[in-house]
Protein backbone atom coordinates (compact mmCIF):
# COMPACT_ATOMS: atom_id res chain seq x y z
CA UNK A 1 0.00 0.00 0.00
CA UNK A 2 1.35 3.41 -0.98
CA UNK A 3 1.87 5.61 2.12
CA UNK A 4 0.10 8.98 2.20
CA UNK A 5 2.02 11.83 0.68
CA UNK A 6 3.26 14.68 2.80
CA UNK A 7 0.80 17.57 3.12
CA UNK A 8 1.04 20.13 0.35
CA UNK A 9 1.96 23.72 0.98
CA UNK A 10 -0.54 26.26 -0.23
CA UNK A 11 -3.41 28.47 0.74
CA UNK A 12 -6.97 27.33 1.39
CA UNK A 13 -8.03 29.17 -1.75
CA UNK A 14 -5.43 27.35 -3.81
CA UNK A 15 -6.70 23.97 -2.64
CA UNK A 16 -10.31 24.93 -3.31
CA UNK A 17 -9.42 26.08 -6.83
CA UNK A 18 -7.65 22.77 -7.41
CA UNK A 19 -10.65 20.90 -6.05
CA UNK A 20 -13.03 22.61 -8.49
CA UNK A 21 -10.67 21.89 -11.40
CA UNK A 22 -10.37 18.24 -10.41
CA UNK A 23 -14.13 17.82 -10.06
CA UNK A 24 -14.64 19.25 -13.53
CA UNK A 25 -12.77 16.19 -14.86
CA UNK A 26 -13.66 13.60 -12.22
CA UNK A 27 -16.94 14.61 -10.61
CA UNK A 28 -18.34 13.06 -7.47
CA UNK A 29 -20.38 9.90 -7.70
CA UNK A 30 -22.38 10.02 -4.47
CA UNK A 31 -23.64 6.68 -3.21
CA UNK A 32 -26.71 7.79 -1.31
CA UNK A 33 -29.11 10.75 -1.43
CA UNK A 34 -32.60 10.61 0.09
CA UNK A 35 -34.20 13.36 -1.99
CA UNK A 36 -37.03 11.05 -3.19
CA UNK A 37 -38.14 10.36 0.40
CA UNK A 38 -37.87 14.05 1.29
CA UNK A 39 -40.15 14.84 -1.65
CA UNK A 40 -42.61 12.24 -0.35
CA UNK A 41 -42.59 13.63 3.17
CA UNK A 42 -42.68 17.31 2.32
CA UNK A 43 -44.92 17.59 -0.75
CA UNK A 44 -46.22 14.08 -1.41
CA UNK A 45 -44.28 14.02 -4.70
CA UNK A 46 -45.82 17.26 -6.03
CA UNK A 47 -42.81 18.52 -7.96
CA UNK A 48 -44.45 21.84 -8.71
CA UNK A 49 -44.58 22.63 -4.99
CA UNK A 50 -40.87 21.92 -4.45
CA UNK A 51 -38.96 22.55 -7.66
CA UNK A 52 -35.36 21.33 -7.43
CA UNK A 53 -34.58 23.24 -10.61
CA UNK A 54 -34.21 26.31 -8.40
CA UNK A 55 -33.07 27.17 -4.90
CA UNK A 56 -34.57 24.82 -2.30
CA UNK A 57 -32.03 25.57 0.43
CA UNK A 58 -34.72 26.53 2.94
CA UNK A 59 -36.13 23.00 2.81
CA UNK A 60 -33.70 20.56 1.20
CA UNK A 61 -30.01 19.73 1.02
CA UNK A 62 -30.37 19.03 -2.69
CA UNK A 63 -31.27 20.94 -5.83
CA UNK A 64 -29.80 21.13 -9.31
CA UNK A 65 -27.91 24.43 -8.93
CA UNK A 66 -26.17 23.16 -5.79
CA UNK A 67 -25.43 19.76 -7.34
CA UNK A 68 -23.69 21.65 -10.14
CA UNK A 69 -21.75 23.85 -7.71
CA UNK A 70 -20.77 20.75 -5.76
CA UNK A 71 -19.23 19.02 -8.75
CA UNK A 72 -21.61 16.06 -8.66
CA UNK A 73 -21.52 13.96 -11.82
CA UNK A 74 -23.24 10.81 -10.61
CA UNK A 75 -25.90 10.19 -7.99
CA UNK A 76 -27.43 7.03 -6.62
CA UNK A 77 -30.89 8.28 -5.65
CA UNK A 78 -32.13 6.25 -2.71
CA UNK A 79 -35.56 4.72 -3.29
CA UNK A 80 -35.83 4.18 0.45
CA UNK A 81 -38.89 3.24 2.45
CA UNK A 82 -38.95 3.05 6.24
CA UNK A 83 -38.29 -0.36 7.74
CA UNK A 84 -41.48 -0.23 9.77
CA UNK A 85 -43.27 -0.61 6.44
CA UNK A 86 -43.76 -4.26 5.57
CA UNK A 87 -45.05 -6.64 2.95
CA UNK A 88 -46.81 -5.26 -0.09
CA UNK A 89 -46.96 -1.79 1.50
CA UNK A 90 -43.15 -1.63 1.37
CA UNK A 91 -43.10 -2.81 -2.24
CA UNK A 92 -45.70 -0.23 -3.29
CA UNK A 93 -43.89 2.58 -1.52
CA UNK A 94 -40.63 1.57 -3.22
CA UNK A 95 -42.38 1.71 -6.59
CA UNK A 96 -43.60 5.21 -5.76
CA UNK A 97 -40.02 6.22 -5.01
CA UNK A 98 -38.85 4.76 -8.32
CA UNK A 99 -41.65 6.65 -10.06
CA UNK A 100 -40.62 10.03 -8.68
CA UNK A 101 -37.00 9.50 -9.76
CA UNK A 102 -38.30 8.84 -13.27
CA UNK A 103 -40.39 12.00 -13.12
CA UNK A 104 -37.34 14.01 -12.07
CA UNK A 105 -35.39 12.62 -15.03
CA UNK A 106 -38.20 13.56 -17.41
CA UNK A 107 -38.56 17.02 -15.87
CA UNK A 108 -34.86 17.98 -15.97
CA UNK A 109 -33.33 16.28 -19.06
CA UNK A 110 -30.67 18.96 -19.47
CA UNK A 111 -29.25 18.17 -16.04
CA UNK A 112 -30.10 14.55 -15.20
CA UNK A 113 -29.49 11.46 -17.33
CA UNK A 114 -30.78 7.98 -16.54
CA UNK A 115 -27.86 5.61 -15.99
CA UNK A 116 -28.34 1.84 -15.95
CA UNK A 117 -24.74 0.83 -16.68
CA UNK A 118 -21.20 2.00 -16.16
CA UNK A 119 -21.08 2.99 -19.84
CA UNK A 120 -24.18 5.15 -19.26
CA UNK A 121 -22.34 6.89 -16.42
CA UNK A 122 -19.40 7.73 -18.66
CA UNK A 123 -21.72 8.90 -21.44
CA UNK A 124 -23.54 11.22 -19.03
CA UNK A 125 -20.21 12.67 -17.88
CA UNK A 126 -19.18 13.38 -21.47
CA UNK A 127 -22.51 15.16 -22.08
CA UNK A 128 -22.26 17.22 -18.91
CA UNK A 129 -25.24 15.52 -17.29
CA UNK A 130 -25.56 14.07 -13.77
CA UNK A 131 -25.71 10.29 -14.17
CA UNK A 132 -28.74 9.20 -12.17
CA UNK A 133 -28.95 5.71 -10.74
CA UNK A 134 -31.16 4.23 -8.04
CA UNK A 135 -30.47 2.21 -4.90
CA UNK A 136 -33.14 0.48 -2.79
CA UNK A 137 -32.49 0.89 0.92
CA UNK A 138 -33.59 -2.19 2.81
CA UNK A 139 -34.41 -5.74 1.75
CA UNK A 140 -37.93 -5.31 3.10
CA UNK A 141 -38.55 -3.64 -0.27
CA UNK A 142 -38.67 -7.07 -1.96
CA UNK A 143 -41.05 -8.71 0.55
CA UNK A 144 -39.05 -11.98 0.57
CA UNK A 145 -39.47 -12.36 -3.19
CA UNK A 146 -36.59 -12.90 -5.61
CA UNK A 147 -38.97 -12.15 -8.48
CA UNK A 148 -39.61 -8.72 -6.92
CA UNK A 149 -35.85 -8.24 -6.64
CA UNK A 150 -35.50 -8.92 -10.34
CA UNK A 151 -38.39 -6.57 -11.11
CA UNK A 152 -36.67 -3.75 -9.21
CA UNK A 153 -33.54 -4.34 -11.29
CA UNK A 154 -35.63 -4.17 -14.47
CA UNK A 155 -37.01 -0.83 -13.26
CA UNK A 156 -33.48 0.54 -12.89
CA UNK A 157 -32.46 -0.19 -9.29
CA UNK A 158 -28.73 -0.90 -9.28
CA UNK A 159 -28.06 -1.64 -5.62
CA UNK A 160 -30.01 -2.89 -2.66
CA UNK A 161 -29.04 -2.34 0.95
CA UNK A 162 -29.72 -5.72 2.55
CA UNK A 163 -31.37 -4.20 5.65
CA UNK A 164 -32.30 -0.83 7.00
CA UNK A 165 -32.53 -0.18 10.76
CA UNK A 166 -34.45 -3.37 11.61
CA UNK A 167 -33.72 -7.04 11.09
CA UNK A 168 -35.34 -9.05 8.33
CA UNK A 169 -36.22 -12.72 8.57
CA UNK A 170 -33.13 -13.36 6.46
CA UNK A 171 -30.59 -10.70 7.51
CA UNK A 172 -29.45 -8.91 10.67
CA UNK A 173 -29.29 -5.12 10.88
CA UNK A 174 -26.55 -3.12 12.57
CA UNK A 175 -29.06 -1.39 14.85
CA UNK A 176 -31.22 -4.33 15.97
CA UNK A 177 -30.63 -7.31 18.25
CA UNK A 178 -29.05 -10.36 16.54
CA UNK A 179 -31.66 -12.54 14.86
CA UNK A 180 -30.27 -15.07 12.41
CA UNK A 181 -26.61 -14.37 13.18
CA UNK A 182 -25.84 -12.63 9.88
CA UNK A 183 -27.49 -14.06 6.76
CA UNK A 184 -29.90 -16.99 6.71
CA UNK A 185 -29.91 -19.53 3.87
CA UNK A 186 -32.44 -17.37 2.02
CA UNK A 187 -30.31 -14.30 2.68
CA UNK A 188 -27.36 -15.99 1.02
CA UNK A 189 -29.58 -16.81 -1.94
CA UNK A 190 -30.60 -13.14 -2.15
CA UNK A 191 -26.92 -12.20 -2.47
CA UNK A 192 -26.34 -14.83 -5.15
CA UNK A 193 -29.37 -13.65 -7.13
CA UNK A 194 -28.23 -10.04 -6.85
CA UNK A 195 -24.89 -11.13 -8.30
CA UNK A 196 -26.66 -12.91 -11.15
CA UNK A 197 -28.87 -9.94 -12.02
CA UNK A 198 -26.06 -7.39 -11.74
CA UNK A 199 -27.45 -5.56 -8.73
CA UNK A 200 -24.78 -4.36 -6.31
CA UNK A 201 -24.94 -5.75 -2.77
CA UNK A 202 -24.96 -2.79 -0.38
CA UNK A 203 -23.74 -3.55 3.13
CA UNK A 204 -24.48 -0.22 4.80
CA UNK A 205 -26.92 -0.65 7.70
CA UNK A 206 -26.20 -4.36 8.18
CA UNK A 207 -24.63 -6.03 11.20
CA UNK A 208 -20.93 -6.88 11.03
CA UNK A 209 -21.91 -10.58 10.96
CA UNK A 210 -24.06 -9.88 7.90
CA UNK A 211 -21.19 -8.01 6.26
CA UNK A 212 -18.87 -10.99 6.73
CA UNK A 213 -21.46 -13.51 5.57
CA UNK A 214 -22.22 -11.50 2.44
CA UNK A 215 -18.54 -11.11 1.60
CA UNK A 216 -18.08 -14.86 1.98
CA UNK A 217 -20.96 -15.57 -0.45
CA UNK A 218 -20.78 -12.83 -3.07
CA UNK A 219 -19.13 -13.41 -6.43
CA UNK A 220 -19.17 -9.69 -7.26
CA UNK A 221 -17.80 -6.59 -5.55
CA UNK A 222 -19.96 -5.09 -2.80
CA UNK A 223 -20.49 -1.50 -1.78
CA UNK A 224 -21.15 0.34 1.43
CA UNK A 225 -23.26 3.17 0.01
CA UNK A 226 -23.05 5.39 3.12
CA UNK A 227 -20.87 4.13 5.98
CA UNK A 228 -17.75 5.38 7.73
CA UNK A 229 -14.94 3.81 9.79
CA UNK A 230 -15.81 2.16 13.10
CA UNK A 231 -12.23 2.53 14.33
CA UNK A 232 -12.60 6.32 14.10
CA UNK A 233 -16.17 6.50 15.46
CA UNK A 234 -17.41 3.43 17.29
CA UNK A 235 -20.96 3.25 15.95
CA UNK A 236 -22.53 -0.02 14.72
CA UNK A 237 -23.46 1.66 11.42
CA UNK A 238 -19.79 1.94 10.54
CA UNK A 239 -17.43 -0.62 9.01
CA UNK A 240 -14.97 -2.53 11.25
CA UNK A 241 -11.35 -2.66 10.15
CA UNK A 242 -11.39 -6.41 9.53
CA UNK A 243 -14.22 -5.90 7.01
CA UNK A 244 -12.48 -2.93 5.37
CA UNK A 245 -9.43 -5.14 5.00
CA UNK A 246 -11.49 -7.65 2.99
CA UNK A 247 -12.42 -5.12 0.31
CA UNK A 248 -9.23 -5.40 -1.77
CA UNK A 249 -9.86 -9.14 -2.20
CA UNK A 250 -13.50 -8.51 -3.07
CA UNK A 251 -12.99 -5.42 -5.23
CA UNK A 252 -15.67 -3.45 -3.40
CA UNK A 253 -15.98 0.16 -2.28
CA UNK A 254 -16.83 1.72 1.11
CA UNK A 255 -18.38 5.17 0.65
CA UNK A 256 -17.86 7.52 3.58
CA UNK A 257 -20.98 9.17 4.96
CA UNK A 258 -21.39 12.64 6.48
CA UNK A 259 -24.00 11.91 9.17
CA UNK A 260 -22.52 13.44 12.36
CA UNK A 261 -23.57 10.62 14.69
CA UNK A 262 -21.65 8.17 12.48
CA UNK A 263 -18.46 10.21 12.21
CA UNK A 264 -18.06 12.19 15.46
CA UNK A 265 -17.89 10.21 18.73
CA UNK A 266 -19.22 13.16 20.74
CA UNK A 267 -22.33 13.28 18.54
CA UNK A 268 -23.44 9.69 19.22
CA UNK A 269 -25.05 10.27 22.63
CA UNK A 270 -26.35 13.72 21.69
CA UNK A 271 -28.15 12.27 18.67
CA UNK A 272 -29.65 9.49 20.79
CA UNK A 273 -31.18 12.17 23.04
CA UNK A 274 -32.36 14.17 20.01
CA UNK A 275 -34.05 11.05 18.62
CA UNK A 276 -35.81 10.44 21.92
CA UNK A 277 -37.00 14.05 21.86
CA UNK A 278 -38.49 13.47 18.41
CA UNK A 279 -40.34 10.39 19.62
CA UNK A 280 -41.64 12.35 22.61
CA UNK A 281 -43.20 14.77 20.12
CA UNK A 282 -44.80 11.92 18.18
CA UNK A 283 -42.33 12.17 15.30
CA UNK A 284 -40.10 9.60 13.64
CA UNK A 285 -36.40 10.32 14.41
CA UNK A 286 -35.59 10.37 10.68
CA UNK A 287 -38.36 12.80 9.78
CA UNK A 288 -37.27 15.93 7.90
CA UNK A 289 -40.62 17.68 7.50
CA UNK A 290 -40.82 21.39 8.46
CA UNK A 291 -42.53 20.37 11.71
CA UNK A 292 -39.74 17.91 12.50
CA UNK A 293 -37.04 20.45 11.75
CA UNK A 294 -38.65 22.93 14.15
CA UNK A 295 -38.53 20.28 16.89
CA UNK A 296 -34.89 19.59 16.06
CA UNK A 297 -34.04 23.29 16.12
CA UNK A 298 -35.66 23.81 19.51
CA UNK A 299 -33.78 20.86 20.97
CA UNK A 300 -30.50 22.10 19.56
CA UNK A 301 -31.09 25.59 20.91
CA UNK A 302 -31.54 24.15 24.39
CA UNK A 303 -28.65 21.71 24.10
CA UNK A 304 -26.07 22.70 21.46
CA UNK A 305 -24.90 19.76 19.44
CA UNK A 306 -21.30 18.65 18.92
CA UNK A 307 -20.35 19.81 15.44
CA UNK A 308 -18.60 17.63 12.89
CA UNK A 309 -16.54 19.32 10.17
CA UNK A 310 -15.00 18.57 6.81
CA UNK A 311 -11.88 17.57 8.72
CA UNK A 312 -13.89 14.95 10.65
CA UNK A 313 -14.93 13.31 7.39
CA UNK A 314 -11.39 13.50 6.04
CA UNK A 315 -10.14 11.66 9.14
CA UNK A 316 -12.42 8.76 8.22
CA UNK A 317 -11.23 8.77 4.63
CA UNK A 318 -7.57 8.80 5.72
CA UNK A 319 -8.23 5.75 7.89
CA UNK A 320 -10.29 3.92 5.26
CA UNK A 321 -7.60 4.52 2.65
CA UNK A 322 -4.96 3.17 5.03
CA UNK A 323 -6.89 -0.03 5.77
CA UNK A 324 -8.75 -0.78 2.51
CA UNK A 325 -6.61 1.08 -0.01
CA UNK A 326 -7.42 4.03 -2.24
CA UNK A 327 -9.07 1.78 -4.84
CA UNK A 328 -11.80 0.81 -2.38
CA UNK A 329 -13.24 4.05 -1.02
CA UNK A 330 -15.86 6.52 -2.17
CA UNK A 331 -18.41 9.10 -0.98
CA UNK A 332 -22.03 8.62 0.11
CA UNK A 333 -23.19 11.75 1.90
CA UNK A 334 -26.77 10.75 2.91
CA UNK A 335 -28.03 14.25 2.12
CA UNK A 336 -31.75 14.78 2.77
CA UNK A 337 -31.67 11.66 4.90
CA UNK A 338 -30.27 13.35 7.98
CA UNK A 339 -31.29 16.40 9.97
CA UNK A 340 -27.70 17.46 10.68
CA UNK A 341 -24.61 17.79 8.51
CA UNK A 342 -20.97 18.78 9.11
CA UNK A 343 -19.69 22.32 8.82
CA UNK A 344 -18.53 22.79 5.25
CA UNK A 345 -20.77 19.97 4.06
CA UNK A 346 -24.10 21.60 4.79
CA UNK A 347 -25.56 20.50 1.45
CA UNK A 348 -24.61 19.03 -1.92
CA UNK A 349 -22.65 22.14 -2.86
CA UNK A 350 -20.04 21.28 -0.22
CA UNK A 351 -18.08 18.46 -1.88
CA UNK A 352 -15.31 20.79 -3.12
CA UNK A 353 -14.55 21.68 0.51
CA UNK A 354 -13.91 18.02 1.30
CA UNK A 355 -11.75 17.57 -1.78
CA UNK A 356 -9.76 20.70 -0.88
CA UNK A 357 -9.17 19.28 2.61
CA UNK A 358 -7.86 16.01 1.16
CA UNK A 359 -5.57 17.85 -1.25
CA UNK A 360 -4.24 19.91 1.66
CA UNK A 361 -3.50 16.63 3.45
CA UNK A 362 -1.38 15.45 0.55
CA UNK A 363 -3.80 13.34 -1.43
CA UNK A 364 -2.71 13.19 -5.06
CA UNK A 365 -4.94 14.09 -7.99
CA UNK A 366 -5.04 10.43 -9.21
CA UNK A 367 -6.07 9.24 -5.74
CA UNK A 368 -8.83 11.82 -5.44
CA UNK A 369 -10.06 10.92 -8.94
CA UNK A 370 -10.47 7.33 -7.77
CA UNK A 371 -12.38 8.47 -4.70
CA UNK A 372 -14.76 10.75 -6.57
CA UNK A 373 -15.47 8.98 -9.86
CA UNK A 374 -13.36 6.02 -10.90
CA UNK A 375 -13.96 3.57 -8.06
CA UNK A 376 -17.74 3.80 -8.28
CA UNK A 377 -17.76 3.32 -12.04
CA UNK A 378 -15.34 0.40 -11.77
CA UNK A 379 -17.38 -1.44 -9.16
CA UNK A 380 -20.57 -1.19 -11.22
CA UNK A 381 -18.72 -2.38 -14.32
CA UNK A 382 -17.35 -5.35 -12.36
CA UNK A 383 -20.86 -6.28 -11.19
CA UNK A 384 -22.03 -6.16 -14.82
CA UNK A 385 -19.18 -8.47 -15.86
CA UNK A 386 -20.02 -10.97 -13.11
CA UNK A 387 -23.68 -10.87 -14.09
CA UNK A 388 -22.94 -11.69 -17.71
CA UNK A 389 -20.82 -14.65 -16.66
CA UNK A 390 -23.37 -16.00 -14.19
CA UNK A 391 -26.32 -15.63 -16.57
CA UNK A 392 -24.44 -17.85 -19.01
CA UNK A 393 -24.44 -20.69 -16.47
CA UNK A 394 -27.63 -20.35 -14.41
CA UNK A 395 -31.14 -19.06 -14.69
CA UNK A 396 -33.27 -17.02 -12.29
CA UNK A 397 -33.50 -18.48 -8.81
CA UNK A 398 -36.90 -19.87 -7.85
CA UNK A 399 -35.96 -20.25 -4.17
CA UNK A 400 -38.40 -19.16 -1.48
CA UNK A 401 -37.82 -18.17 2.10
CA UNK A 402 -40.19 -20.92 3.23
CA UNK A 403 -38.18 -23.58 1.42
CA UNK A 404 -34.77 -22.39 2.59
CA UNK A 405 -35.43 -21.06 6.07
CA UNK A 406 -38.51 -23.04 7.09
Amino acid sequence: MTPPAAPDAGSAGDFLDRAHALLADFPVVDGHNDLPWALREQVRYDLDRLDIGGDTSARLHTDLPRLRRGGVGGQFWSVYVRSDMAGDDAVSATLEQIDVVGRLLDRYPDDLARALTSDDMEAARRRGRIASLMGAEGGHSINNSLATLRALYTLGVRYMTLTHNDNLRWADSATDEPGVGGLSAFGREVVREMNRTGMLVDLSHVAATTMRDALAVTEAPVIFSHSSARAVCDHPRNVPDDVLALLPGNGGVAMVTFVPKFILPEAVEWTHEADENMRAHGLHPLATTPEAMKVHAAFEAARPRPVATVSTVADHLDHMREVAGVDHIGIGGDFDGTAFTPEGLEDVAGYPNLIAELLARGWSTPDVAKLTWQNAVRVLRAAEDVSRSLKATRGPSQATIEALDG
